[in-house]
């Protein structure tokens, strides 16, 4: 692809830009799904450069945030064992459970340790035999080939002493989910890359066949985004509804044989929680029977405590789309990063975390 000159990026973005507001001659409602998207968006300026008509709104697309209460708290219970040493992504820490975060049970002995990738909790368990290693497996289609092949590589390895506590979330039954609700307008969907560059564009198609919603999957550069926005404008000003792919130098048809084949091989698809939505059929991932005991659940029982939400806090409607983050009364006065009440506000990918920091930026042409 050619490297466009700056003066080109401005150019190409103006004429994006004025096509979209040439064919959007009505009011429009374009979620983008993806936490990467949604910060991308706000550095970049996007919402600015688009008509007042046409509104981008944010969904379930950070999993930081969409993970529920009730896994936070068996998070924390397991760091309580004397004999379990919890390994996490840095998000997780701060995110709050019912009474407590895992960032407050480290400050009071927890043995929790940062990894930057899941097959470090295997180094961790052989240098402490003596305990059991819990990784909290959270994410999307994106993470979850990598946890399921660190499964993979301690089987091989014969390490007995590492386990995950999963909670990964399949992004095309949200999206059904959330048309299903009827809560939040949506007329077009701009799809996570990352995931797509995964799981590929057929888990898709059902929003054409069944909800005839316009969908295209987009990389994450201002023009690329732009692009995306430009070709859902276009599908519904012409009234048609398609799937495209914008992304296809990431994106294959088919995605990635190699990681599905993974998922396939370690996890099997379940019913599962989401914050803010509820129990979404046919949305999870969870260890298959082969592989269960490197389950946490199955192989290290544990009691959490008593599940609890966090009064006023309005997350679950944010990921829905429903409310913009403003709307919530905690927003930026007693929820902020440095303070979060709701996981929206934890994760740098978190709807209300990027409203927080970007919410007054301007871009010009």
């Amino acid at each position: 692809m050619k490297k466009l000159s700056a003066e080109e990026l401005r150019l190409t973005a103006r004429f994006f830009s004025n096509e979209i507001g040439r064919l959007a001659t009505r009011p429009i409602r374009i979620m983008e799904v993806c936490g990467s998207h949604t910060v991308a968006i706000f550095r970049t300026g996007i919402r600015q450069l688009l008509p007042e008509h046409v509104e981008l709104v944010s969904g379930p697309g950070c999993p930081v945030c969409v993970t529920p209460n009730d896994y936070l708290d068996r998070a924390v219970a397991y760091s309580r064992r004397q004999d379990v040493i919890i390994t996490t992504f840095g998000d997780m820490l701060r995110v709050p459970g019912s009474t407590s975060t895992l960032q407050l049970e480290k400050a009071r002995g927890a043995d929790i340790r940062i990894v930057y990738s899941p097959l470090e909790s295997l180094e961790v368990a052989k240098a402490n035999a003596d305990k059991r290693i819990v990784f909290l497996a959270v994410g999307f289609e994106t993470t979850a080939p990598t946890a399921a092949a660190t499964i993979l590589a301690a089987e091989q390895a014969r390490i007995d002493n590492f386990f995950v506590l999963a909670s990964h979330k399949l992004v095309p039954p949200a999206l059904q989910a959330l048309l299903e609700d009827g809560t939040t307008r949506i007329d077009g969907f701009l799809l996570p890359g990352h995931v797509s560059a995964v799981i590929g564009e057929q888990p898709y198609q059902f929003l054409i066949s069944d909800y005839q919603t316009p969908a295209v999957i987009g990389g994450f550069e201002a023009l690329e985004i732009l692009q995306a926005i430009y070709h859902l404008v276009k599908q519904l000003h012409e009234g048609t509804s398609q799937l495209e792919n914008q992304y296809r130098h990431i994106v294959r048809p088919d995605g990635n044989r190699v990681a599905r084949t993974v998922l396939d091989k370690v996890y099997c698809i379940v019913d599962s929680n989401w914050r803010g939505i509820g129990m979404i059929p046919h949305s999870g991932l969870a260890v298959n029977d082969g592989y269960r005991h490197f389950d946490a659940l199955h192989t290290l029982p544990v009691e959490a405590e008593p599940l609890q939400e966090h009064r006023g806090c309005r997350c679950g409607e944010v990921l829905k789309g429903s409310i913009k983050p403003g709307e919530c009364g905690m927003f930026g006065t007693f929820c902020t990063p440095e303070h979060p009440v709701g996981a929206c506000m934890v994760s740098v990918e978190g709807t209300c975390a990027a409203w927080y920091k970007y919410g007054a930026g301007r871009f010009q042409l």
